[in-house]
């Protein structure tokens, strides 16, 4: 088992028995682990469309994207529930159901946010700069107008929910959220919801989040002249569900020795990558070599070492790659 030293002290693996213990700290550290832009509602309620019948843990509004706020369906989960009967099944009814229960869901969620002026405020003031006439229309067209996704927060995560996760059309982002012991004393560990994206607020604070467009992905020497400039594609990429219809470009890092951008391309779809939940991204051509190659500045630990983020603005006017991500 995993243990976690802080202080001097040794804090063990804490092995969550009951979802109800898992999820009340889930819902406790909430801002923590979904961010600051967002608020969770933990409220279990009946969802059903004729027989099919779902229960979500709770729901999160997301408005670290100002222009396009998103839904998402909270499920908290533990790893020694079967993926497949349990997990997969839970999500599925409620992907199916989703839509034809718009108005009972509407009706829930503003019945809470009218309730609690904290959520109300913190809404009202989101929407101030927004198209939206007043919290109504808004519920409506997060609701009626727009996919809703899906969060699963698990204390463990596996390849076989990454497997169950890949068959539904309803696109998933995973948390793992664990506890470690020490007598009386408990500590954390948690993979921040769309952390990608958090990183870029607190390490580049002058990109503007709502302009993100370009997928940047590390690739080695084989995998890039096989993939990326003969398949006229890129995989298996994991993508915040948020990102999905932002992306517009891709461009490649190559990492050493030629450590650089090199190549970039225009993005005709994004699918997911086989029995996985993650993603491949087709090309509309094949991948344009960039003028001058974006090559490491000054900070040279900026070098992607994972998919980041920017927008294609940034990336075709850089100098180095100090400029495309600071």
């Amino acid at each position: 088992m995993e243990k976690i030293i802080v202080g001097g002290k040794v804090y063990d693996y804490y092995d969550f028995k009951l979802e109800d213990k898992f999820e009340s700290k889930v819902v406790e550290y909430a801002k923590e682990i979904f961010g600051l832009d967002t608020v969770y509602f933990d409220i279990k309620r009946r969802i059903s469309n004729e027989k099919i019948i779902s229960i979500p843990d709770g729901y999160l509004i997301d408005f670290t994207f100002e222009k396009t706020p998103k839904l998402y369906i909270i499920e908290n989960e533990l790893a020694n529930h079967d993926v497949y009967k349990h997990i997969g099944e839970q999500i599925l009814r409620f992907a199916v159901s989703y839509k034809g229960c718009g108005h009972k869901l509407k009706e829930i969620l503003l019945k809470e946010i009218e309730a609690d002026n904290s959520k109300k405020d913190f809404i009202q003031t989101k929407l101030k700069n927004s198209d939206y006439r007043n919290i109504d229309d808004f519920l409506e067209d997060i609701i009626f107008k727009k996919e809703a996704s899906c969060i699963v927060i698990i204390d463990k995560d596996s390849s076989d929910l990454q497997n169950v996760l890949g068959q539904l059309k309803m696109n998933t982002d995973i948390i793992t959220f664990q506890a470690f012991k020490n007598g009386s004393d408990f500590i954390y560990k948690y993979s921040p919801f769309q952390e990608e994206i958090r990183e870029i607020e607190e390490l580049a604070p002058k990109v503007n989040i709502n302009d993100l467009d370009t997928l940047v992905v590390p690739a080695r020497d084989d995998g890039f002249n096989e993939v990326f400039l003969n398949q006229n594609c890129w995989y298996a990429i994991k993508i915040s569900s948020s990102m999905l219809s932002k992306i517009k470009y891709i461009a490649s890092y190559q990492t050493a020795p030629v450590s650089a951008i090199t190549y970039y391309a225009e993005v005709a779809k994004i699918e997911k990558y086989m029995d996985t939940n993650k993603y491949i991204v087709y090309f509309k051509n094949k991948a344009e070599k960039l003028k001058h190659p974006i090559e490491l500045g000054k900070k040279r630990g900026l070098a992607p070492q994972s998919p980041r983020y920017t927008n294609i603005k940034t990336l075709l006017s850089a100098k180095s790659i100090d400029d495309v991500f600071c």
